[in-house]
């Protein structure tokens, strides 16, 4: 076993990695670029899935703390497999229940998933765009409570968190 979660620490590792370097394809305006990005994430969110039947959620105990982040990474980026998405939520939920897990990616996962089923999230961790220069959050279910919640699970303010992403 021991074997095993070297070799699967370095193939999530090299998943993220590859997810790293063709993230700026995401949004392209070229259509097969767009087509590139969906398919590493398809393959990886596939991959994933395995992962997840045979080993439970990849944590950080199993693969290490870079492997678990890039676990992380992957099921972040599966937006077009919800199911991967949800079960990924679910197995880390249960992960972070038992401190094996990182409550502030948890977190991100949730909304993400949220946000991919057309819901309110609850952290303001997923951007819906830019309105006169500022980054807006995609809807959530308590705005007020918004950063008293993130506090809870180790992310800053929104106001903090935007301003990294907004030019100097």
């Amino acid at each position: 076993m021991a074997h095993d979660a070297a070799a699967l620490a370095v193939e999530l590792a090299n998943m993220a990695a590859a997810d790293h370097r063709a993230a700026v394809r995401a949004n392209s305006d070229d259509p097969a670029e767009q087509l590139a990005w969906r398919r590493l994430t398809a393959r990886h969110g596939d991959r994933l899935g395995e992962i997840m039947d045979e080993y439970g959620w990849p944590t950080a105990e199993l693969v290490g703390e870079e492997a678990a982040h890039a676990a992380w990474l992957i099921a972040q980026h599966s937006d077009r497999q919800l199911d991967v998405q949800r079960r990924a939520l679910h197995l880390m939920q249960q992960a972070v229940s038992a401190g094996s897990a990182s409550p502030r990616e948890l977190a991100f996962l949730c909304d993400r998933t949220l946000v991919n089923e057309g819901r309110k999230q609850v952290y303001g961790t997923q951007i819906a765009g830019v309105k006169d220069g500022s980054p807006i959050p995609w809807p959530c279910e308590e705005p007020e409570r918004m950063n008293e919640l993130r506090a809870e699970v180790g992310i800053e303010p929104f106001d903090e968190y935007v301003a990294k992403f907004s030019p100097a």
